[in-house]
Parts: structure tokens; sequence; C-alpha cells
């Protein structure tokens, strides 16, 4: 008899910013808290702009287009910094 473990549904749920961390919740119901130093678009962003979310990716990004970030659920789990960006030429 085999055992069936349930898969991980990694896509975005809800996103939000708790003081000092972005917290991002998932279709599994886990939640993944990052502190804002990693993200400096975010961590500079007024709360207006940090409100403005929007799901991409299929559902495993989160693109904030006030300030041109994105973050996708993989990166976030695996704890990596933001992109860096490319000055505009």
């Amino acid at each position: 008899m085999g055992i069936s473990v349930p898969k991980a549904d990694e896509r975005v749920k809800d996103v939000r910013i708790d003081g000092d961390r972005l917290a991002v919740d998932l279709m599994d119901g886990r939640s993944i808290f990052v502190p804002l130093a990693r993200y400096p678009r975010l961590r500079d962003a007024t709360p207006a702009q940090r409100r403005h979310w929007e799901i991409a990716g299929g559902g495993y990004g989160i693109h904030w287009p006030d300030i041109d970030e994105d973050l996708n659920t993989e990166g976030l789990l695996r704890g990596a910094p933001a992109p860096r960006h490319r000055a505009a030429s």
C-alpha cells in the first residue's frame, strides 16, 4: 500500500506587507514571510504602491505595476534576493 502525499500548490492566494516583511499566502495554505530589506523596490515604495499588486505568471508570480517589481513563489521559497534591474539606456 502506498502513501498518498498531496501535491503542493505554490500559486499565490494573497499578498500583504506586515510591518517590515512581505507575506505571501499560497493556495495550499502555507505562508511565506520575507524581510522587505531583501526587496529594495518594495521597501522604498509607498503604501499605496505596495497594495497595488497583481497575480502573474499563471498564478506563480506577483507583479507590482507601479514600481515594476516582479517576484515568484519559487524564488521566495528559495530565499532568492530581488532580481537586479538594468538601468534604462
